[in-house]
């Protein structure tokens, strides 16, 4: 199946060479000449603008799968796709879009016959070699017409053991993709998969944090452990029920440096964790950890807050709490407990 590919970046070019392996032919868009080079090494069909990817294009019907940042530059050009397109014709955004924004684009496109698809995409940069794991949102006619597609760049069953009771479900789920609803379904799902995966990066570092500072002259002597946080994280990839991809991930990066120096612990979100909490608070579902990992990673681009600031402040007025010159707070001893009088009680 012929295919148009907009936008080269570290997915959208992954994406353009996996469909190449399967035998699928791309013609390929971006606005930078390198990584269109790049590709045409690998076999795809250049072009230099989307009015000649749109004409280099034969199979009918048409289709062109968009890969760029969400936002203004994608609005821009599934808009300019709009105009060069006919009838029938499908666009497909894999990228990052809000789902309301898929929702008007489908709208506006319908009213020109074409057929737009949002395919929310993960796997990153791993991708071209693992596959994709793509929920997918639009006509189903669409959806089905361009199955090769999303089965060439699937993972496939691989050796994930099979879920028991599916019986006759949709079978693509286990390949890794599904049509997940009507427009704008794709691009919520897989917000909310992102929101999760917010929660459980947050999980997997708070919980290293707190191995790490084991050894704090803060605690008692004998209850510090200096502890060697990537065999933690490798014996726990293997049998633990908290074992997953991001644990593989992070276990990687402690045996190649288990200080970190590299990373200085500012991170980004990149939208989807906000729209995930936006549409918890419009459907009133309570997400105290999607929340609060969201949050998290507001507060890891800061040193100190003006809020931290005032906090400090009115701890030294009241009590006097001279800034680093306090010991955590531990728990207090049973004799402690036994010296301190008694709590009064009654109005």
């Amino acid at each position: 199946m012929q295919i148009g590919v907009v936008g080269l970046g570290r997915m959208g070019g992954s994406i353009a060479r996996r469909l190449m392996k399967a035998g699928h032919q791309c013609v390929v868009f971006d606005a930078d000449a390198k990584p269109r080079e790049a590709l045409a090494k690998d076999g795809a069909t250049t072009a230099e603008s989307l009015a000649k990817l749109v004409a280099a294009l034969k199979d009918k019907p048409r289709a062109v799968w968009v890969m760029l940042p969400a936002g203004a530059v994608t609005d821009a050009t599934v808009e300019r796709l709009g105009d060069l397109l006919a009838p029938h014709d499908i666009i497909i955004d894999g990228g990052n879009t809000f789902y309301k924004d898929d929702i008007r684009r489908a709208k506006t496109l319908a009213a020109k016959q074409i057929r737009y698809l949002d395919c929310g995409t993960s796997g990153g940069v791993w991708g071209l070699e693992r596959g994709y794991c793509m929920m997918v949102g639009g006509p189903r006619d669409a959806v089905d017409h361009l199955d090769p597609i999303f089965a060439a760049l699937a993972p496939g069953l691989g050796e994930i053991p099979r879920t028991p009771g599916r019986g006759k479900a949709d079978p693509r789920a286990e390949r890794g993709y599904i049509h997940a609803g009507p427009s704008g379904a794709g691009h919520f799902v897989k917000m909310v998969h992102n929101g999760i995966e917010y929660g459980l990066m947050q999980a997997y570092a708070e919980g290293f944090d707190i191995l790490r500072h084991k050894d704090s002259k803060d605690l008692p002597e004998d209850e510090r452990f200096s502890l060697n946080l990537a065999d933690i994280a490798e014996v726990w990839r293997r049998g633990s029920v908290v074992s997953s991809w991001l644990l593989d991930l992070g276990a990687a990066a402690l045996a190649r440096d288990p200080q970190l120096k590299d990373f200085t612990g500012f991170v980004r979100d990149s939208g989807e964790g906000r729209w995930t909490v936006e549409a918890a608070i419009e459907e009133a579902v309570p997400t105290d950890v999607l929340t609060t990992a969201l949050y998290a990673r507001f507060r890891s681009r800061e040193d100190h807050t003006f809020g931290e600031k005032l906090l400090s402040a009115m701890r030294f007025g009241f009590g006097g709490h001279v800034e680093g010159h306090e010991p955590i707070d531990a728990a207090p001893s049973l004799a402690s407990l036994r010296s301190r009088p008694p709590r009064a009680t009654g109005p």
